[in-house]
């Protein structure tokens, strides 16, 4: 077998430069193109990518890393762990991934501690595994017609079942990984990649037995390509002497986040990938700090070290040259994918050549003086005082946030920036969008209205573009799911409001109706957590900078006569660490964030907040402790499960009774049966109504539908309290 290549990454970016990939699906499930035309642009995609990461020189190329729209989804395909309600849907593959009108999809959360969201797989006690080895191979057999060898990546077994939360089924999964094994062999595969990252978290005595017992299994083919299990996200820990007892011939270290590990038995014998150059933000490399890094590894006994990223270039942009508007001194900072693989091949080339350096000193920083903030009154004075100044009815029905963004107002928004639009022009569009939406919201029946967010083209990026301290790029995507995509800011300074940011379009809506509209504001840590953020801070100082702005606006908010403030920490769950060890300390700074940004809001301004697709129930304690006074919570799209859990939560709460990322308008007795296992877990005084989240991503038919169903139910619902 050959050595495994000098220089490689665990994977690349899918969606496009140009987010082809997003316009080709949302055309197929519009109708408007063919699942072959489909087809035709993921393999256009595929073969710029091979040729790019070929001509800046990287020796090793991976496959199977392209998906339609996720990679777990694919894995499940591959081992046929797709449920028999799909199996007769026209499109079996985006019936799970967006369900289809009389099906719901499959549950979706984030992938580890990113904002990318995976399809959680559905395994049960009588799922039947089958190998479909037909996605693996045939992009293996297109790379070789262009001339590439390449090496296949699938999710390791491990990792896949323990994000099903069915380990339990191991022998039975490892039986179709054996046959891809033995299919890729007989196809000339030399290498294959299995990715199993839920390693660097926490693991039981029971879970390391498992990798050993998986690892000893496929190792000991005699019929098979070299497998390398990728990790990431993390330090290994204890799973690195596990996988180093197996036969794998290569193990992947992700020395960015985590550190050189020390003697380990077994990983001299072992081709070591090093992930020195980061995957997961756009800063520069050190060259000085990755060779030295280098040198250690080589030192502490690891066999041979080739040289990678740290983890999949799947969580950055796709080429800083692309952004000409940047200022030139914060641009010669920044490396995105291209980049990154430029300096994963130059690193490779330097150790090979036995350069070496020792590490620069790593910056001292002064942290700043706690400020001494004014504490909200308890929740029960809050809970009179807002119910006596709102008197709003039993069940109260609202939205998240967002409203549809039509097409006539990304091309406003475009034309702004292109100069073909003059800005008040702009803005009386803006305005006539959220008179619309207040409109469809008062003629629906709900109780609680939002202005839409029509000026907003993403929740962060807006208050970005609005704060010092902050860039934005023009072409800098990144998927999230599916066809979604986001332009995470670079956070590169410190951080400052100039100027009320949302008080102008929040004060125009109120003053179009009676009932009361929420100003609508994204919370410190997603800020944060949503961008590429300076690593010159330690994380929660960046944190508590944002959380002071923010603070700012809560304040011009409630001056200006709102009376209800939702400020938004969807990804709360997200940044929480993947070791136990550092997650107390985290979730107290991020709580304390949270109160910081809203403290000093009077008795009678009624704070939400809203967190969706990231195992909530986790974190219901620190939840709680954010001392909100509603919180609305992504339900539908998983089923209820958070119910379980949410019985004693002591303020207000509204499970979400609409899944958006799903194009199916939820029927009204779908709805309603949600509503009442809601009431069936907490008292009818503290429940809402609302979806799942946003419907920025919806149509206007779909959210007016989903809506007048909503209100029906929760108005048969109210009739029988």
């Amino acid at each position: 077998m050959s050595p495994f290549p000098q220089s490689t990454v665990l994977g690349y970016p899918r969606i496009g430069p140009r987010r082809e990939l997003k316009r080709a699906l949302e055309s197929y499930w519009e109708g408007r193109s063919t699942r072959a035309e489909l087809e035709r642009a993921g393999a256009e995609l595929r073969e710029l990518t091979w040729r790019r990461l070929a001509g800046l020189g990287l020796a090793g190329l991976p496959s199977n890393t392209f998906s339609l729209y996720d990679h777990v989804l694919d894995t499940a395909v591959l081992l046929g762990a797709v449920p028999e309600r799909y199996r007769e849907a026209a499109d079996p593959y985006f019936a799970m991934a967006r369900g289809t009108e009389g099906l719901a999809p499959l549950r979706m959360t984030k992938w580890f501690d990113t904002n990318y969201h995976y399809i959680v797989p559905e395994i049960g006690p009588d799922t039947v595994f089958k190998l479909d080895a037909a996605k693996p191979l045939a992009e293996v057999r297109e790379a070789r017609a262009l001339g590439f060898e390449t090496r296949p990546v699938v999710v390791g077994p491990v990792t896949f079942l323990l994000l099903a939360g069915a380990l339990d089924r191991l022998d039975d999964v490892l039986g179709p990984y054996e046959e891809l094994l033995a299919a890729l062999a007989a196809e000339g595969v030399e290498w294959v990649q299995l990715d199993e990252p839920a390693l660097v978290a926490d693991r039981t005595p029971e879970e390391l037995a498992a990798v050993r017992s998986a690892y000893d299994r496929l190792g000991s083919l005699t019929t098979r390509p070299s497998i390398f299990v990728a990790s990431y996200f993390g330090d290994l820990g204890e799973a690195l002497p596990a996988l180093a007892a197996t036969p794998v011939e290569a193990i992947g270290l992700d020395l960015v986040r985590g550190a050189v590990p020390g003697a380990v038995p077994g990983l001299a014998g072992k081709t070591v990938v090093a992930g020195v150059v980061s995957g997961r933000d756009v800063w520069r490399t050190s060259r000085d700090r990755a060779l030295a890094t280098l040198s250690a590894l080589s030192a502490a006994g690891a066999g041979r070290v080739v040289v990678s990223t740290s983890c999949s270039l799947l969580h950055v942009p796709y080429d800083v040259d692309a952004e000409p508007d940047l200022d030139p001194a914060l641009w010669a900072r920044l490396a995105f994918a291209e980049q990154k693989v430029a300096e994963v091949v130059d690193l490779a080339g330097a150790s090979a050549a036995g350069f070496d350096a020792p590490p620069p000193a790593e910056p001292s920083v002064a942290l700043r003086e706690p400020v001494v903030l004014e504490e909200r009154a308890p929740y029960p004075v809050r809970a009179a005082a807002q119910a006596a100044h709102l008197r709003l009815p039993a069940l109260p029905i609202t939205t998240i946030g967002s409203f549809p963004q039509t097409g006539a107002l990304r091309a406003a928004r475009a034309a702004v920036a292109a100069g073909t639009l003059a800005l008040p022009d702009y803005e009386r569009q803006v305005e006539a969008e959220i008179e619309h939406a207040v409109r469809v919201q008062e003629r629906l029946g709900l109780d609680v209205l939002v202005h839409g967010e029509p000026e907003r083209n993403d929740m962060v990026q807006y208050f970005a573009e609005h704060l010092d301290g902050f860039a934005v790029t023009r072409n800098g995507w990144v998927q999230s799911y599916g066809s979604r995509c986001t332009r995470p800011p670079i956070l590169h300074g410190d951080v400052g409001r100039p100027s009320p940011i949302t008080v102008r379009w929040a004060g125009y809506a109120q003053s179009l109706t009676d009932k009361p509209v929420k100003g609508m504001l994204t919370g410190p840590v997603t800020i944060v957590a949503w961008s590429f953020v300076r690593a010159d801070l330690p994380l929660r100082d960046v944190v508590l900078q944002v959380a002071d702005a923010v603070r700012e606006e809560v304040r011009d908010l409630e001056a200006a006569g709102v009376s209800i403030i939702q400020v938004d920490e969807p990804a709360l769950r997200e940044l929480l660490p993947l070791r136990r060890a550092a997650q107390t300390d985290y979730l107290e700074w991020a709580v304390a964030a949270y109160r910081r940004a809203t403290s000093g809001a009077s008795e009678r301004t009624q704070i939400h907040t809203h967190l969706c697709y990231s195992d909530a129930d986790q974190i219901l304690a620190a939840i709680d402790g954010l001392d909100a006074d509603v919180t609305t919570i992504e339900s539908a799209r998983s089923g209820a499960r958070i119910l379980g859990a949410v019985r004693s939560f002591g303020r207000g709460l509204g499970p979400g009774v609409y899944d958006i990322h799903s194009p199916r308008v939820p029927s009204a007795g779908e709805v309603e049966q949600l509503l009442r296992r809601t009431l069936a877990a907490l008292p009818v005084e503290r429940v809402w109504v609302n979806p799942d989240c946003g419907l920025k991503t919806r149509t206007y038919e779909q959210v007016e539908a989903a809506l007048t169903n909503v209100v029906s139910a929760a108005r048969r619902v109210r009739e029988t309290l």
